[in-house]
């Protein structure tokens, strides 16, 4: 039995015949999120529509969540996801929260009860599943982690659920490093949350077992490395978040230098899996996921959009 299935969640009703559901963003027209759902739900043999909800596209606005959640609703849909920027907003709008989405202090999906909305965070779980079954056997003694937002939070969360002994937060705004090391130590009293001013990331990095990088860097947009590979220790590990492209200058060279990594494409898939299954109450295929996704990275690269 996997890490998910013995994580005991509450589910959407399997009443419907036909499942409608939704992604609630900013600038999220290219997500791969609707062809993974669907492509998953169809050969688990569910009749299921992923429809997006592109906030610059509507003329609407963060604050507007509310209401799309209420339209939603009302047109028969199952279940939202919700990405940047209303991950926080939706937090007061949700009748329930399961309770690791009330840790983290943001939503990612919600479903559709009757008439109860109930808020879930699938994202950590994504990020979770994808260290365990990518990393089998990774020491979680000792882990850096670069950038401390939404992503970063998800990540913290998942290591420190994983074991992590002492998790050093490392983020270019000091402020936000803190405030995640004080919400986390507040869940997990028993292991170390410290944070690490700049002048001493080289050498956090030189003693841990592994380094989590959970900031844009390495997006097409945004190239670069946020760290210096050469700091690492033999034998750590590196995963990065960014999964646009799926090889980051940063996992490429810490592969050249013999280290194991973790591309950010896992926690993609590993969140849509912890979704879909939250949603449908079904089990899907979480390789067969995996394999979609890849392909259709795969296209966009030769497309010339990655």
């Amino acid at each position: 039995m996997t890490q998910q299935e013995q994580h005991s969640h509450p589910r959407a009703p399997a009443t419907r015949a036909r499942y409608l559901v939704g992604l609630i963003g900013e600038g999220i027209t290219a997500s791969l999120t609707p062809p993974m759902h669907e492509e998953e739900a169809s050969a688990l043999g569910l009749d299921y529509e992923y429809r997006i909800f592109d906030l610059i596209e509507l003329g609407k606005h963060a604050e507007d969540v509310g209401s799309l959640l209420e339209e939603a609703h009302r047109l028969g849909y199952a279940a939202m996801n919700i990405t940047h920027p209303c991950k926080q907003l939706v937090l007061e709008i949700v009748d329930e929260l399961d309770p690791d989405a009330e840790h983290l202090g943001a939503v990612n999906l919600v479903v559709f009860d009757d008439d109860r909305l109930i808020g879930y965070n699938t994202d950590w779980m994504g990020y979770r599943d994808g260290l365990l079954s990518t990393l089998p056997g990774a020491s979680f003694e000792r882990v850096v982690q670069i950038g401390c937002g939404g992503a970063g939070a998800a990540t913290a969360y998942a290591l420190l659920s994983c074991g992590t002994s002492r998790l050093d937060l490392y983020d270019v705004e000091d402020p936000r490093a803190e405030d995640l090391a004080e919400r986390m130590r507040v869940h997990f009293p028993t292991q170390a949350v410290a944070t690490v001013p700049t002048e001493d990331l080289p050498a956090a990095i030189a003693r841990a077992t592994g380094v989590v990088h959970a900031t844009p860097i390495g997006m097409l947009h945004h190239q670069g490395v946020a760290f210096d590979v050469g700091y690492l220790r033999r034998g750590s590990w590196v995963s990065d978040v960014v999964y646009r492209p799926l090889e980051t200058e940063l996992i490429r060279r810490a592969a050249e230098q013999g280290h194991p990594v973790l591309d950010g494409g896992r926690m993609v898939v590993g969140q849509a899996y912890a979704s879909l299954h939250i949603i449908t109450g079904e089990q899907p295929d979480r390789n067969r996921m995996e394999r979609h996704f890849r392909t259709l990275v795969d296209a966009e690269e030769r497309a010339g959009r990655v």
